[in-house]
């Protein structure tokens, strides 16, 4: 779940609603209302500046989908955008940067697909665009991870690759019929211990796991153009009822 998400708000705006103290404007992305995997995105982070010195708050460019350090290939990104919530303090692939590597990744909404059975032939589906009742920025759960490419000297651009990964959560009631898991969202009461590096006991961590109390969250059908990645644009989040049929086909 969680395959595509909107995220369109200006990294400028990004700055001030996460209390972002450090981020090089050259370092950015286009807006997107389709981002998909392996794609770049956003994310907000505590590290250490280059140079040393005490974390501070960073604005950054990851790719999505997590590619562990250990990894022999950067391949396995795309079958590595989520993490269970659950199982994320034990799985190798998951473990280290959870206990020190967490990010948050600022979307709009994300997309789901509801399966609708059919009388005849293969079941529908019908996606959705889930976003916060109140319009503003759904700060996502996130863990991020370094991996070295060794076909490249140390000092080389591509040497290093920074990736990062959603963390999952059983879906709120309202959200269930439509997929049995959601995002896992944070309310910035939450923003600073999640971001914590030095937080790194288990007993501390698993309360930031429980998702907002239900009812922050809507959403509506969309037309299915959102299903193929060439797809881009504000259309795309315009209800289903308001989608003229030829707007409705895949191409």
């Amino acid at each position: 779940m969680c395959g595509r998400f909107a995220s369109t708000t200006a990294p400028e705006d990004l700055v001030g609603i996460f209390g972002v103290e450090q981020w090089d404007p050259t370092e950015t992305v286009a807006a997107s209302w389709n981002v998909a995997p392996t794609s770049p995105a956003f994310v907000v982070l505590d590290r250490p500046p280059r140079g040393g010195g005490a974390p501070v708050r960073q604005l950054r460019v990851l790719r999505w989908g997590l590619v562990p350090s250990w990894s022999q290939s950067p391949e396995t990104a795309v079958k590595m955008i989520n993490a269970r919530s659950d199982t994320i303090h034990e799985k190798p692939s998951y473990r280290q940067a959870f206990a020190s590597r967490r990010c948050l990744v600022p979307v709009d909404g994300y997309y789901e697909w509801e399966t609708i059975p059919t009388e005849k032939g293969k079941p529908r589906k019908q996606p959705y665009f889930v976003h916060r009742a109140d319009g503003t920025v759904l700060a996502l759960a996130g863990v991020y991870e370094f991996w070295r490419d060794r076909r490249h000297p140390p000092d080389h651009p591509e040497a290093w690759m920074v990736t990062c990964a959603i963390v999952t959560t059983d879906a709120e009631p309202a959200l269930a019929p439509i997929h049995h898991r959601m995002p896992l969202f944070l309310d910035p009461s939450s923003f600073d211990a999640w971001l914590d590096p030095a937080l790194d006991d288990p007993g501390r961590l698993f309360p930031l796991l429980v998702p907002p109390a239900p009812g922050a969250l809507v959403a509506r059908p969309v037309g299915p153009a959102v299903g193929n990645i060439r797809n881009n644009g504000p259309e795309l989040l315009r209800p289903a009822d308001e989608v003229e049929p030829d707007e409705s086909v895949l191409f």
